[in-house]
């Protein structure tokens, strides 16, 4: 593969096509990916449990990973392809680290499991026919249907998305400001100026892996260089999107590109970067910010002054029967209704961005991977996950509940302490001095991996010390 520098490779940037709203579509599908396991099981839990005293660490780490996505769209704004690519060129060995911490982020699907015991309260009560895992089962095959029903994938997984979360944001709305009265709301507040308070009965790790749920979290964030690939942002708009394999073949791995230096293209660069940057703002940071902060203040209002602390696949469900009492039967179906929204929406975003690194990563790595297509890869990715993950909702009970329902945040924290810094140094060396972040990302940069580095350090230890 060429380096994004070489000559040979040099092309202009094509020019920002129409206006913002013409382009809507990344931030919007990062931020159905968040709004899922993090918000509604991680964080209702926290408070559910602690209070809303830590809502700081909701809102660093939705704070924090707005600057990483905007350097991870970057690279690929300004190459064509995906930041995994730049990783490689900084080491090979980058290529088996992301394979290994994907694997270990999102092969057990707790956040899967949570989507079926949501659908199956919804649809038949915590008592009706079907066991979890059947109706895990039934939430899988949704996502093929997604998957591998239309013929354009991302236009799929983004149309999905986009009304999922529509149905999450009203439902959220309705919901909070009807429960939650003028107490609950100064709590919220002081909970969200009260850094760095920690609990002392909440282990370390567990603080560190509800902060990565704050947010996409772990190799989630890595995802939105796909998304910016597939809906022709930047260099993005010179490679081919990727097609559904049942629709007939597609391209074959692509090469990066460096932008020709030019007047006419900097000024696209600076419009372009805008436009990463104004995206990210509205949708991932404002929008997933908000939502946070609403489910916090459900839980608040409805779980935590009753000392309720369900398991996550029962949070849905007791939320939901609380609510009832308070709001009647139409309230309890709502907030049903929105946990079913947020789960399938993390579920669809994360098989179709697992399938998508994996995808890249081999092709990137491996002469046999670069001989098929990447619909052709990416599709037999996609399935092997989804049997995979329908096989170990089978071993549920089996396994240890911090595997089960902390490994994604855990093990994406650890991905986050590796790819912040990464990313960072990839974009300073790699790409071309026009195009780089300034002096004051940077440093902004630098502070976040920091945190990420010693945050991983200390909650390994302490959960170590806990084995």
């Amino acid at each position: 593969m060429n380096e994004p520098g070489d000559s040979n490779r040099e092309h202009d940037l094509p020019p920002l096509p129409g206006r913002f709203w013409d382009l809507v579509g990344p931030g919007a599908v990062l931020v159905g990916l968040s709004i899922g396991a993090g918000e509604l099981i991680v964080w209702p839990r926290v408070t559910a449990q602690y209070g809303a005293a830590m809502t700081w660490a909701a809102l660093l780490g939705v704070f924090f990973q707005l600057w990483l996505n905007v350097e991870i769209g970057r690279y690929t704004l300004a190459t064509g392809e995906s930041v995994y690519s730049g990783y490689r060129r900084v080491s090979h060995a980058f290529s088996w680290i992301f394979l290994g911490l994907n694997l270990a982020g999102w092969i057990v699907p707790g956040w899967a499991r949570a989507c079926g015991g949501a659908l199956k309260v919804l649809a038949v009560g915590p008592d009706g026919p079907g066991s979890a895992t059947l109706w895990t089962t039934v939430t899988f095959a949704a996502v093929a249907g997604v998957l591998f029903g239309p013929q354009r994938v991302y236009r799929s997984v983004e149309r999905t998305v986009q009304v999922l979360v529509v149905i999450v944001t009203v439902g959220l709305i309705a919901i909070a400001f009807t429960v939650a009265d003028a107490q609950t709301w100064r709590a919220l507040a002081a909970g969200a100026v009260n850094f760095p308070f920690k609990d002392p009965a909440m282990p370390g790790y567990e603080l560190f892996s509800a902060l990565v749920f704050a947010g996409a979290g772990g190799t989630a964030n890595l995802f939105f260089c796909f998304y910016i690939l597939d809906k022709g942002w930047g260099m993005g708009a010179l490679v081919p999107e990727v097609v559904n394999r049942l629709h007939g073949d597609d391209h074959a791995p692509h090469a990066g590109f460096r932008i020709r230096d030019s007047e006419e293209n900097r000024a696209r660069w600076r419009a372009w970067i805008r436009h990463l940057t104004m995206d990210q703002v509205l949708f991932f940071w404002l929008l997933n910010t908000f939502t946070i902060v609403l489910f916090i203040v459900g839980a608040l209002a409805v779980l935590h002054p009753r000392g309720i602390v369900p398991g996550s696949e029962l949070l849905v469900w007791e939320e939901a029967t609380i609510l009832g009492s308070v709001w009647g039967g139409f309230g309890k179906t709502v907030f049903l209704l929105v946990g079913v929204a947020c789960l399938f929406s993390t579920q669809l975003t994360v098989i179709d961005g697992v399938a998508r690194s994996f995808t890249d990563i081999l092709q990137g790595t491996f002469g046999w991977a670069r001989k098929r297509s990447t619909g052709d890869l990416y599709a037999k990715v996609a399935v092997s996950w989804i049997v995979v993950g329908i096989g170990l909702t089978y071993l549920y009970e089996s396994i240890p509940p911090f595997v089960f329902l902390l490994s994604a945040g855990f093990f994406g924290g650890i991905a986050m302490a590796v790819y912040a810094p990464l990313t960072l140094w990839t974009n300073v060396t790699l790409l071309p001095k026009a195009v780089r972040p300034g002096r004051a990302r940077i440093a902004l940069l630098s502070v976040i991996a920091l945190v990420y580095v010693a945050f991983a350090i200390v909650a390994t230890y302490n959960l170590l010390s806990q084995l």
